[in-house]
């Protein structure tokens, strides 16, 4: 029961709280402090209950529960991706299934908090039968007509129920760190990738004027659908493709299409009406087919063809009205602009700028093909007309929904503090007809959260005194042409020549940087990438530039600066080209090399940095680097940290974990507690691996 000061209140007799309004209520006054003393008393007894629970426990008590049932190893309460609850509350489940396939992969699931897919390896070996076991599926030869299996070769899912026979392999002798196929063997494949969905997204025409053919992607590329997980319902369940964030396969669309698309699932085609009072008009599934897009030839004449290995859409007539595209893409991580939940990371909101009547100035733009929800209170349907009209002191313009804006964006900020920003959950493109231009003066703001910025960059004039990108995405190379590759290799994504602005980069994906000499940036959990290691990553406008703090990132390109307060767990990925041995001095070039400090990072053989501290390589002329899994802007694996790079880099930041952008996924500490916790559940003599199956 809940107790209040009014409710204390009422519970004395009347006499007294007669006596006491006649001399100025001070018994009243006392119970209000007695009342907020008991609430906070209420509040930890019922944490206390709540605490004997798994599932509703303290994140300090779970290890304290997990002694309990005899758990050693847990986590520390640090790293936060790492949270035992699920592993401590399933413990008992874990034991009761000890040495079964089914509870390995849920205990890697839970311990790593990626999906995961455990395999038998001594299932797919080709052996001499046993007549009491007979395996009539397990085949010596290869049959070639099963397609669809033949895709999953190699893969953890070579021996899933998809019709055929199993594929076979001979015995591989060697240790589980080379070799998978012995009888001893277990493999955990876990997916690394994520899906991020991309909801209403209107496609885009294959070429100008095209009203047959389109491309899921915002941008205008080729791009591989990943399939939205489907929860799996018990533990003796083992995954199957469509349990997994993978690329979806032409042939695993094609046999189950109601598997992948619909409300609510992988993807969906949706035709806007022409009316925006009503809903666009949802393309049914008995009218789209998987199909081979890749000449954009043999097009079936009476259904919609869908190819998810490059994101292709064609129809069988001209489209008179605008197609939208509900997907997901494959990523590492939120980064970027992206429909993923910004509001903790991101404190926009505590710059916002009041009214009179102390209410947020917020302008609403949304150019939707039709009216939802979101969209109510919208005023505005261009960017510029809701910057317009903010009042004299600024405000906030939110983008409502994952549209595209084609504009010419030019801010004037003097006396302002402006925020553009998507909604949560949203992410707009914004597709530029030239440079994105801002001004202002010492004492103003600009932030830019949740847009992914094509076509231009921005630059920044004046005085203006502080800009903020938070999870932006600006397309290095300015754009992409037709095949992935940028359109304009090595220009820069950012321009900034101001006097003593500071700029605050986090979590965004940006080209190279230009940056006046008295110009302070702060970069954190970014990629800065000018597309070649030998092209400018970080500069100055004339020469060096300004002075630069860096940690967590991962850049790729050479970089000037006058001086490097600070570069902690970041990735240096430079080069200096032959031609310009003789100018080019170092791959990384600090001007001021008395102040500020370089730990525990990767810096390019040759790099003149300040003073260094548990940095790589060492010494400077070691062979040891980087392996990225992709340095290509259009792949899902962009910019992530191969399994087969060195320990010294998978393992050299502060925290033993990863250097780089994706520092913060903790990708070795999950790896290492997986792999303490697993011997307890493998049957004797068996060896488990880890595989990455992205």
């Amino acid at each position: 029961m809940s107790f209040d000061d009014k409710k204390l209140y009422e519970l004395l007799p009347a006499v007294y709280r007669i006596r006491d309004a006649e001399q100025g209520e001070p018994l009243k006054a006392l119970l209000k402090i007695i009342a907020e003393q008991a609430a906070v008393l209420e509040e930890n007894l019922a944490q206390l209950y709540d605490d004997q629970f798994a599932e509703t426990c303290a994140p300090w008590v779970l290890p304290y529960i997990g002694d309990l049932i005899g758990i050693t190893g847990l986590p520390g309460t640090n790293l936060q991706a790492l949270s035992p609850r699920a592993e401590v509350a399933h413990t008992i489940a874990y034991r009761r299934g000890k040495g079964t396939a089914a509870t390995l992969e849920q205990l890697a699931r839970d311990v790593t908090g990626w999906p995961a897919r455990a395999v038998e390896f001594f299932q797919l070996l080709a052996t001499t039968q046993y007549l009491n076991h007979l395996r009539p599926e397990n085949q010596s030869f290869i049959n070639v007509r099963a397609a669809e299996r033949l895709e999953y070769l190699g893969s953890a899912f070579e021996h899933t129920p998809t019709g055929g026979a199993a594929i076979t392999h001979t015995a591989d002798v060697r240790r589980m760190a080379r070799g998978r196929y012995n009888i001893p063997n277990v493999g955990l494949f876990l997916w690394r990738l994520r899906a991020f969905s991309l909801t209403r997204s209107p496609a885009v025409p294959a070429s100008a004027g095209d009203k047959r053919r389109f491309l899921f992607s915002p941008l205008g590329i080729d791009l591989p659908l990943f399939n939205l997980p489907l929860t799996e319902g018990e533990i003796a369940h083992l995954a199957e493709p469509i349990n997994v964030p993978d690329r979806i396969k032409r042939r695993a669309l094609h046999r189950s299409p109601s598997d992948y698309y619909g409300r609510g699932k992988s993807l969906l085609l949706e035709l806007a009406n022409s009316d925006i009072n009503f809903e666009p008009t949802e393309i049914p599934v008995e009218d789209v087919v998987a199909c081979d897009l890749t000449d954009w030839t043999n097009l079936p004449a009476d259904k919609i063809a869908i190819d998810p290995v490059l994101g292709r859409i064609a129809f069988p007539q001209d489209q008179a009205v605008p197609v939208l595209a509900t997907f997901h893409y494959g990523f590492s991580d939120s980064m970027g602009g992206g429909e993923y939940n910004r509001l903790s990371s991101s404190d926009t909101r505590q710059t916002e700028v009041l009214d009179a009547n102390g209410q947020p100035v917020l302008n609403r733009v949304s150019n939707s093909f039709f009216k939802d929800a979101a969209a109510q209170n919208v005023l505005f349907q261009t960017i510029n007309d809701a910057v317009s009209q903010l009042s004299p002191k600024g405000g906030t313009v939110e983008i409502v929904n994952s549209g595209r804006y084609e504009e010419n964006l030019t801010f004037d900020a003097t006396g302002k503090r402006i925020t553009l920003r998507a909604a949560d959950k949203r992410r707009p493109t914004v597709v530029l007809s030239a440079d994105m231009q801002i001004s202002g003066g010492a004492n103003d703001e600009v932030t830019l959260d949740g847009l992914l910025i094509v076509g231009g960059a921005l630059r920044v004039s004046g005085r203006l005194g502080r800009l903020r990108l938070r999870h932006c995405t600006f397309v290095p190379g300015i754009a992409l042409n037709a095949d992935g590759s940028p359109a304009q290799p090595g220009a820069p994504s950012l321009v900034v020549d101001a006097a003593n602005t500071r700029v605050e980069i986090d979590h965004c994906i940006i080209g190279g940087i230009l940056a006046a000499d008295d110009v302070e940036v702060r970069i954190n959990n970014s990629i800065v990438d000018a597309n070649d290691e030998q092209n400018l990553a970080y500069a100055g406008t004339k020469w060096f530039g300004g002075q630069l703090r860096i940690t967590n990132s991962t850049v790729i390109g050479l970089v000037r600066t006058r001086l490097m307060r600070l570069a902690s767990n970041t990735i240096f990925l430079a080069a200096i080209a032959d031609a310009d041995q003789e100018t080019l001095v170092a791959p990384v070039l600090v001007e001021r090399r008395q102040e500020g400090c370089a730990r525990f990072s990767y810096l390019s053989p040759g790099a003149r940095v300040p003073k260094r501290f548990h940095c790589q390589p060492e010494p400077d002329d070691s062979l040891v680097r980087p392996r990225l899994v992709s340095s290509r802007f259009r792949d899902p694996e962009y910019c992530q940290l191969s399994a087969c790079s060195p320990p010294e880099i998978r393992r050299g930041a502060d925290d033993e974990g990863s250097m780089g952008a994706f520092h913060d996924l903790l990708e070795p500490q999950r790896e290492a507690h997986l792999r303490a916790r697993v011997e307890e559940y493998l049957r004797f003599g068996l060896e488990a691996g880890i595989f990455y199956a992205t």
